[in-house]
């Protein structure tokens, strides 16, 4: 069985390019019904999708990364040529240690970060609705949650960690001298808005306000910080009340526009407006970047900013490192196990049904003896004695044979599989 996995992620392509790539949860299950009529075998598949990143596993009789490349190039409408060169594809045990350190936090932006297993886990799920999941990539992501589980338990990989959420209050805090005079709008209603709302709030910034397409799922969060609640549709007109503005939703199609900033800008007599687009793709056009008392921050440009904690877990790294490697050697054993051709699934087959025509012969011939009338106990001593020369007599011919290595290894096999006690 093979394993192969491709994506790209904030280390190999640009925003923009991962915002063509970027999948929300109710799309995964017929991309993966795509992605699987598009391949020759139609193979195991899981697909994550994030912020930073978008990754398809696979696993199969035979790997098809060129194909499963191809056919992401043209779902996010690129040519080949331009996916590679911004991509990263692994097979086997390279794609299982993959996994396992992405699950972990290892392989985050923000190092140790927890929300990846939870997005790792949504795609688990939903892979498994679309009945794309089988019993390998089962395997493998069950044992990468454990993986992750041992390593957020037993290191410190995850102390300090600055998220993108704090990444953005901290920024902020930069910017203006006293957070506490400071409106927030929140936009989207989704766990990322989430978390920057609570780092907002203790704060405790003069107002923060959500807008969310759906008001209902608003309320909600905006109950938890006795926040106001207003529709996407009524943004344009009030975005010059907020300073601060941290949007984050699943729209495929910027929901800030340059012109609404502009005026924004001009209500606000060009009193700075401090905005953060954590969206992948963009909820707010990028040329909003060059309009003077704007400062706008992307998922990228927050990197520097959370690296700050990175060198105090180095020693973690090594830990967290070495329990990964011990997954992939688990898995890949797992796996070998499994192999249809050379595994020793196949050879404990192959004993049980030598076993088996074994025990049906010696069955068929104490049935006729029993049929000619023979003693029970007499036909019974003979299917006993039948069936144990059977079993012995390939290793009572490797003991006898001439060969002396043969003889040596014969009988440490003898030994270790007759005699133990």
């Amino acid at each position: 069985m093979a394993v192969w996995a491709l994506g790209i992620n904030h280390t190999t392509a640009p925003l923009d390019l991962r915002g063509r790539f970027a999948f929300a949860i109710d799309q995964i299950e017929p991309t993966l019904h795509a992605l699987r009529a598009s391949l020759a075998r139609q193979p195991e598949a899981a697909l994550v999708s994030t912020c930073n990143r978008t990754e398809i596993y696979c696993a199969g009789d035979q790997p098809e990364l060129e194909h499963t490349l191809d056919w992401l190039a043209q779902c996010g409408g690129v040519s080949p040529a331009l996916l590679r060169a911004h991509s990263y594809t692994m097979q086997d045990d390279v794609a299982a240690r993959h996994a396992f350190r992405v699950a972990s936090g290892l392989d985050s932006m923000v190092l140790g970060e927890p929300q990846i297993l939870g997005q790792m886990k949504d795609a688990v799920r939903a892979a498994e609705a679309a009945g794309a999941l089988g019993s390998t990539l089962s395997q493998l992501f069950q044992r990468s949650f454990s993986v992750a589980k041992e390593v957020r338990s037993s290191t410190e990989i995850g102390a300090h960690s600055i998220s993108m959420a704090a990444a953005a209050v901290r920024l902020a805090g930069q910017l203006f001298e006293d957070l506490g005079k400071v409106k927030v709008l929140c936009v989207g209603a989704g766990e990322m808005i989430e978390l920057c709302a609570t780092h907002f709030a203790a704060k405790n910034p003069q107002a923060i306000a959500i807008a969310n397409r759906s008001l209902e799922r608003g309320e909600k969060l905006a109950g938890r910080f006795g926040a106001e609640v207003m529709r996407l549709a009524d943004l344009p007109e009030r975005l010059h009340e907020f300073d601060a503005v941290i949007s984050c939703t699943a729209s495929t199609l910027p929901i800030i526009g340059l012109g609404a900033v502009e005026r924004a800008v001009k209500r606000r007599k060009h009193r700075p407006i401090f905005m953060v687009d954590l969206a992948v793709p963009r909820d707010i056009e990028p040329e909003v970047k060059a309009l003077q008392d704007v400062y706008l921050y992307t998922v990228d440009d927050l990197a520097g900013v959370v690296q700050t904690a990175q060198a105090n877990r180095q020693a973690a790294v090594a830990q967290a490192e070495a329990i990964v490697d011990a997954g992939v050697q688990s898995f890949m054993h797992w796996v070998d196990q499994r192999d249809p051709v050379n595994g020793v699934v196949t050879l404990i087959q192959q004993v049980h049904q030598q076993a088996d025509q074994w025990r049906a012969a010696e069955l068929a011939r104490a049935r006729k003896l029993l049929a000619k009338g023979e003693d029970i106990d007499t036909v019974l001593e003979a299917l006993s004695r039948g069936l144990t020369q059977k079993m012995l007599h390939g290793a009572m011919a490797e003991l006898r044979g001439a060969d002396s290595q043969a003889r040596e290894r014969a009988t440490a096999a003898v030994q270790h599989f007759f005699l133990r006690k």
